[in-house]
């Protein structure tokens, strides 16, 4: 069960976001991500759960952030409901897309099990719904995919397969690499892997 912390940044001008303390499992079903989000300063500021079946599709995602709270899941493509700080009001949303993506890591790692791309092959297209912080408010966009490259490491655990995908946005034509092995990103924008305590989960399947 890896288990560690990330480093959350602005991508554009590198401003401390805080951190992701976060541990996740493959399960008999899937796999699962739970983390706390904390500021710079060290105060928690939300946290993610989010289970995906063994296709990849989510199943169930809790988002928490600005006393914001939106719990969804894929149906009818993916269907959420959105609650405010007071808890008086909470609206419901369904788009026809793929997944659901955000700041936090565990997205990349979802997105990347759905999509299951081999090294060479044609991008691919992925619309997800993202929940932008600090409010969560859902946003529709698409990507596009590409592996561009899948390379063996040695480790003192064994050989660990580190994943280079080329991520587009295709509203913008902006385009950044995201580097993964197994469970854990190891590298993308805005994201550092600062520590991790286990290595990470390999897929078997």
């Amino acid at each position: 069960m890896p288990r560690g912390r990330y480093s959350l940044h602005d991508p554009h001008d590198h401003t401390s976001l805080g951190e992701e303390h976060f541990h996740c499992a493959p399960g008999p079903s899937g796999w699962r991500y739970v983390s706390q989000i904390t500021t710079p300063s060290g105060d928690p500021t939300g946290s993610v759960d989010i289970a995906l079946d063994d296709l990849g599709r989510p199943i169930r995602l809790e988002l928490h952030a600005g006393g914001w709270q939106v719990r969804g899941a894929a149906l009818d493509g993916v269907t959420w409901v959105r609650t405010d700080p007071t808890g008086t009001d909470a609206t419901e949303g369904n788009v026809p897309a793929h997944a659901f993506t955000g700041t936090s890591p565990a997205f990349l790692i979802a997105t990347s099990r759905l999509l299951r791309l081999t090294p060479g092959s044609p991008a691919t297209r992925v619309r997800l719904v993202a929940f932008t912080d600090p409010v969560l408010a859902p946003r529709t966009l698409d990507q596009s995919w590409a592996l561009v490259n899948s390379e063996a490491h040695a480790t003192d655990n064994g050989p660990l397969t580190v994943d280079e995908y080329q991520v587009s946005a295709l509203d913008t034509g902006e385009q950044h690499v995201v580097h993964i092995a197994g469970d854990v990103v190891l590298a993308a924008p805005g994201i550092e892997l600062e520590s991790l305590e286990s290595p990470p989960s390999v897929w078997t399947s």
